[in-house]
């Protein structure tokens, strides 16, 4: 058969490159409460200067509101310093576009901290039994200077 008449639309490749360019291009801004708008979209996360994590804020979050969660948990624990964090943004209103935006930024490029529990709001929430993430063994909560950080995610 003459395969001459497929086409395949490049969208994926479209939007990864402008996504991209576009959040690359934005401001690099110290990683610290309200530093973000109330809005939908994307954002990247960086230690000293390098990616280590990409998410999404829509529906029922906010840009502000994930990255103020982000820099609750990192200013808890130890062997990080939350002055050691940059983030990045980008306002996106469509909840379609917000997804195919998030895959873009962490697709090509995985973060450090990407498959690492990270990102989880409460460590084993919705998985049979508790484990130990990555991400928690490696900066573990600081317990006197991190209980409220702890229980901010919880009451989330």
């Amino acid at each position: 058969m003459c395969d001459k008449h497929h086409f395949e639309f490049e969208i994926d490749g479209a939007i990864r490159t402008q996504v991209i360019q576009k959040l690359d291009a934005s401001p690099l801004h110290p990683l610290q409460e309200d530093v973000a708008p109330p809005g939908s979209g994307i954002y990247a996360l960086y230690r000293r200067n390098t990616f280590v994590y990409g998410g999404k804020a829509m529906d029922k979050t906010t840009l502000r509101r994930r990255l103020n969660e982000h820099y609750r948990k990192i200013a808890g624990r130890r062997n990080i310093d939350v002055g050691e964090m940059s983030c990045r943004w980008l306002e996106i209103e469509s909840p379609w576009f917000v997804r195919a935006a998030e895959d873009a930024i962490i697709t090509p490029k995985e973060g450090e901290w990407q498959k690492s529990g990270f990102g989880s709001h409460i460590p084993g929430k919705g998985r049979p039994g508790l484990f130990a993430a990555k991400w928690d063994e490696e900066f573990p909560p600081n317990i006197a200077a991190g209980v409220t950080g702890i229980v901010d995610l919880l009451e989330e």
